[in-house]
């Protein structure tokens, strides 16, 4: 049974300029790779100066080899921490990494594999360990996405490939990491926007993202007794190497300007997130979820 409605009174027609944020480009592969993208995403801030907020620390940053990850990567090296960065296959990427953090005086070991399967966490915290004998910081930060227009589309190949990489990987890294971390520890998920406002074209994405969200709340309550802290970042439109993989090249070219802002935001401008999550400073948080997203409203 329908209810009444009233109908279109009538229609217009109305045409809007839609800016072109970056030239248009597509990857053939997932994960993308960041040094062909145009323009390169900016990873670093050249004025921060760091603090030593996490001085002598050791912190597994998982694709911290580009984007998100590798802004918070350098920005915890400026502020005094060693780093592990597992990561897939993206090997240039990764290199140019390791060597702007050893530029900045600090150490980077690089280790590739598949953080969909358990066994490889296991062995990236038995390798964390043998070389710098303590874990203080994990982020978890690897994620994978696939635009589909409809849920007919998303194959169950697809969902579980999804969820294995954005939500279990999460899951075996935490339980591997967990025996090593002291109180003080901290533990950073990335969750994303789309778990708080959905995506038509990403719905498994988004329901990933979902349960990240819900896994750091929970995982909280659980490590809090233990006094290990456990927090989110929540980006919206980041340039990363995410984007051009998954969307098409026209997409592509006006990629974040729906935000308030107007514009996608850069790696670089993530980072003091995860810094002041991973250090001292909020020491009195946990549970919590920070949105860095252009001035999009969401609930926390």
């Amino acid at each position: 049974m329908l209810y009444p409605y009233y109908p279109y009174y009538d229609k217009k027609i109305q045409c809007d300029e839609q800016p072109i944020v970056f030239p248009p480009q597509h990857q053939d592969r997932h994960p993308g790779l960041e040094y062909v993208m145009m323009p390169r995403p900016i990873a670093e801030n050249p004025y921060y100066t760091g603090a030593g907020k996490l001085q002598d620390k050791i912190a597994i940053i998982t694709g911290g080899d580009s984007g998100i990850g590798r802004a918070a990567a350098i920005a915890f090296a400026k502020e005094g921490a060693d780093l592990v960065i597992p990561y897939f296959d993206e090997h240039q990427d990764a290199e140019e990494t390791k060597e702007r953090i050893e530029q900045l005086g600090r150490s980077c070991l690089l280790l590739p594999g598949d953080l969909k399967e358990e066994p490889f966490s296991q062995e990236i915290v038995d390798r964390t360990v043998d070389t710098f004998g303590q874990i203080d910081i994990l982020v978890n930060n690897i994620a994978d996405q696939y635009a589909q227009d409809s849920i007919l589309d998303i194959t169950s190949e697809q969902l579980d490939f999804t969820f294995r990489t954005n939500v279990y990987s999460y899951f075996y890294m935490t339980k591997a990491v967990l025996p090593h971390l002291q109180a003080g520890a901290a533990i950073i998920n990335t969750t994303s926007l789309t778990s708080y406002k959905g995506n038509k074209v990403l719905i498994d994405y988004s329901a990933s993202k979902g349960a990240v969200t819900t896994f750091t709340r929970s995982l909280a309550m659980s490590l809090v007794d233990h006094g290990i802290r456990v927090n989110g970042v929540s980006p919206g439109p980041i340039w990363t190497p995410l984007i051009p993989s998954s969307f098409p090249a026209e997409d592509v070219s006006t990629f974040g300007a729906g935000t308030p802002m107007k514009r996608p935001g850069q790696p670089f401008e993530l980072a003091p997130a995860y810094v002041y999550l991973a250090s001292a400073d909020s020491g009195y948080v946990t549970g919590q979820i920070l949105h860095v997203n252009g001035g999009e409203i969401v609930g926390s």
